[in-house]
This record gives C-alpha cells, structure tokens and sequence, in this order.
C-alpha cells in the first residue's frame, strides 16, 4: 500500500485498511480538538515504544491506557458517532459486511 490512501466507505465511517474496516474520528469535532486529541494519540504511541524498549510493564499499561483515551475521545472506538442505529462493524472484513458490494467494485477490493 505504500504511497497510496486508504479507501474510506462512502458514509466516511470507516477506513479499509488490507480489506478490513477501521473507524475514523468524529467528523463533527472541532477541528483544535481534534488536532489536540491526535497529538496525544501520537505521545501515547511513542510511550507505548518507549515501554516496550525499557521492557516496562508499568509504563506499558499507562501508555495503553492513554492510546485507548485519545482514541475513544476521537470517537475511533467507544460508542458510536452516528445516531442512525447502524452497528459498529470495527474491525470486520469489509467483505463480510454491508460494504461487500462496494468493496468488490473498487479497484478489485485489494487496498
């Protein structure tokens, strides 16, 4: 995939990443927000690197933690962002999903 954008599903809730549905933030957020709340995602990765290096199971749990905060902050997991009813398929093949049809027809369903 280097180089190349992943596809995003038409309602823009998910991103396909190798054939699988990944949520993107909230839309709606302001955009200072959610600026701020991905930068904090990427301090929280970087520790999470960190722990790992320093073999630190403390630290690891901590830098975890903050990954998942910044991410449901985002609305990339927690409840939903949508108020349609539609469930959250995170993290399902899109070929198993509502999107199949869709993800059949772009560019062979390969990215």
């Amino acid at each position: 995939m280097a180089g190349r954008q992943p596809f995003k599903t038409p309602d823009g809730r998910y991103l396909v990443v190798r054939g699988r549905l990944w949520r993107c933030a909230n839309p709606s957020l302001p955009e200072p927000r959610r600026k701020a709340l991905v930068a904090d995602l990427m301090d929280a990765r970087r520790a999470v690197g960190q722990a790992k290096r320093n073999d630190d199971a403390t630290a690891m749990k901590e830098a975890r933690a903050a990954v998942d905060d910044a991410k449901i902050a985002l609305g990339e997991r927690g409840p939903v962002w949508w108020d349609d009813g539609a469930p959250d398929l995170n993290r399902h093949m899109a070929r198993t999903t509502p999107y199949a049809e869709w993800y059949a027809g772009i560019s062979g369903g390969e990215r």
